[in-house]
């Protein structure tokens, strides 16, 4: 078994935004990897106006996917749900989803469906460069609340510009229709409250909760391996 993570939106450096969730896998012989979004400027090219989106996310996170026949889970995060659903379609490795705090789209969807109403309030959205980001003075209070001092004074240095235009990109496929999948719910998520997901959740094989905010896999990862071992 190996784990592919996919993260969210507005960031980069994936390995770290994973890694203790990663380092307790390693501990228990699974290894993982996670795959960077070229969207993000993981990839070379900056995200904006005529940068990388969804497209090239999806074929990043395919590559990876079709690298190995070993069996594999997917987690995607947030934004990721949207990569995963078309990256992860008709791949025979790939045996599980877990979607944390995230979205199952429909092909034909793009991530501003699941929108309410305009830009949330922790976004600083540039249409001019054609990017958006989280504005770093609300990332702690609205994403890592439950987060170690450490982890919450490293992350901002992990923040990235995000191609805008992946927000209106709709989806070709949804992995989560053909993969048996598992929802896991953040119950004191401030980015995504709780409500949200729950209603996401309806898309997916079966639903779990933790008592934790919007990266589990920063504060709580121990929980986060025994769900996924137990996938």
């Amino acid at each position: 078994m190996r784990v592919v993570f996919v993260h969210g939106a507005c960031v980069r450096d994936g390995a770290w935004w994973w890694h203790r969730t990663a380092e307790r896998l390693r501990e228990r012989g699974v290894p993982s990897v996670a795959p960077a979004l070229p969207s993000c400027g993981e990839a070379g090219r900056p995200g904006g106006t005529g940068g990388p989106g969804l497209p090239e996310d999806v074929a990043a996170v395919r590559r990876v996917l079709l690298g190995s026949e070993e069996p594999t889970v997917v987690v995607a995060h947030s934004y990721g749900g949207i990569v995963t659903a078309e990256a992860a379609a008709r791949i025979g490795s790939v045996r599980h989803l877990l979607l944390i705090s995230s979205y199952l789209p429909e092909p034909g969807q793009s991530l501003s469906d699941f929108g309410r109403g305009g830009p949330a309030p922790f976004l600083d959205v540039d249409p001019e460069a054609g990017t958006f980001g989280v504005r770093p003075e609300l990332l702690v209070d609205t994403f890592l609340p439950d987060c170690d001092p450490r982890i919450q004074a490293q992350a901002a240095d992990h923040l990235a510009r995000q191609s805008l235009r992946v927000t209106g990109q709709p989806v070709g496929a949804a992995a989560w229709q053909q993969v048996p999948s598992t929802y896991l719910v953040c119950a004191q998520d401030r980015g995504t409250p709780a409500r949200l997901q729950r209603e996401f959740a309806r898309r997916a094989g079966r639903a779990v909760e933790i008592d934790a905010g919007h990266h589990p896999f920063l504060s709580r990862p121990a929980e986060v391996r025994d769900l996924l071992l137990t996938l």
